[in-house]
């Protein structure tokens, strides 16, 4: 009988992969397990029931259906389980705490992003 995966600590969606390789790989040395993509089909494979991550971080900038993709987050984890960064153009932070996410905005320093993502992370894991 095959084990079921273990979730990962982050499930990370960033549509620019310079971006996406940054946070991955910094949050890595932090100590989390990763799991990073581009699009939001692929993320939401690894939001399934029993397997959930602790923290969904999605970026908002060049996301094709930004709205839909919170409006399913919205079902699929609980809203203090993500951190959304917005961009200019897409949704304004306001609007993304009025969902109960939490939110970044653009522009924001790697450093300081990969920081609040494994801040959260760890959060969200003492009080599990």
């Amino acid at each position: 009988m095959m084990a079921r995966p273990l979730a990962p600590d982050v499930v990370v969606l960033v549509p620019d992969w310079q971006t996406r390789t940054l946070v991955r790989a910094q949050l890595i040395e932090d100590g989390l397990e990763v799991i990073a993509t581009d699009t939001w089909p692929m993320m939401r494979q690894h939001l399934r029931p029993g397997a959930k991550p602790r923290l969904a971080f999605v970026d908002l900038k060049g996301l094709a259906d930004p709205d839909r993709v919170l409006e399913d987050l919205r079902v699929l984890m609980k809203p203090d389980r993500v951190l959304v960064l917005t961009a200019i153009g897409t949704m304004a932070p306001a609007d993304v705490e009025g969902l109960r996410f939490h939110a970044l905005s653009r522009p924001i320093p790697i450093d300081r992003l990969v920081r609040s993502i494994a801040s959260l992370a760890k959060e969200v894991e003492a009080s599990a």
